[in-house]
């Protein structure tokens, strides 16, 4: 019995020392490392759900980013046709005024052809009167030079006026 109750002792030493360090290891160790492991826990868990957001927000920027460029590209599509069609509207407008200015030089210039061919007739016809009046005034005085040729003209005028 003797190798019992040294054993017995010893169990009952060595018990009571392991729940004293149990004990004050509960007490001021586990807490804390627990607690900090909680925290560390907590604070991955954090970053986590921080890195998921960045993700999803970045998502969501890039996809405005792309909806931003598809409504820029847009509106400069849009921009450059109004463009051409100013441009196209311009040039069809410059032509038509360049074609009516054309026609209404041409009409001027029609139109004062017409005045100076008028003109130029008027003073022709002015010219031959005068001409044919100085021709018959030149044929008047050599036919009428002598009294018996101016009563010889009487006489036939008569005869041509009491005929008709």
């Amino acid at each position: 019995m003797d190798i019992i109750s040294p054993a017995f002792g010893l169990i009952f030493w060595m018990t009571l020392t392991f729940l004293i360090v149990f004990f004050t290891l509960k007490k001021f160790a586990w807490g804390p490392i627990l607690g900090a492991l909680k925290d560390r826990e907590k604070t991955i868990q954090d970053a986590l759900d921080s890195a998921e957001k960045a993700k999803q927000d970045m998502l969501q920027l890039q996809s405005n980013n792309e909806k931003i460029l598809m409504e820029a590209r847009a509106e400069r599509d849009t921009m450059l046709k109004e463009a051409r069609e100013i441009k196209e509207s311009m040039i069809n407008e410059a032509k038509g005024k360049a074609h009516k200015e054309a026609e209404k030089l041409l009409k001027d210039a029609r139109e004062a052809i017409q005045g100076e061919k008028a003109a130029a007739l008027t003073e022709l016809k002015n010219q031959v009167a005068s001409l044919s009046i100085e021709i018959a005034e030149r044929i008047l005085k050599s036919e009428l030079s002598s009294d018996d040729k101016q009563k010889a003209l009487v006489n036939t005028m008569l005869k041509e006026v009491s005929l008709n």
